[in-house]
């Protein structure tokens, strides 16, 4: 029997970030993430579009992702 996986986009938003180092480093910790598929940060509207799975990962995990390398994060818009 073959499992069918769900895939969900999220937008975090992402406070801290000051320029381009700080966006690899975010982008980073987010690919890092078990479960995380694709992610694409943005400076300029300080956001992190993330798709992932969520039989893998939940907003939480990510969100400390971001945190343990110096940033704020929340789901955003």
């Amino acid at each position: 029997m073959t499992s069918i996986n769900r895939i969900n986009d999220i937008v975090l938003s992402v406070e801290g970030m000051t320029c381009e180092h700080c966006v690899m480093r975010v982008t980073k910790a987010l690919r890092a993430v078990k479960g995380v598929r694709v992610v694409k940060v943005d400076l300029a509207s300080k956001s992190a579009k993330v798709t992932y799975d969520p039989d893998e990962v939940d907003e939480k995990a990510m969100i400390s992702a971001v945190v343990k390398v110096g940033y704020q994060a929340k789901v955003g818009k």
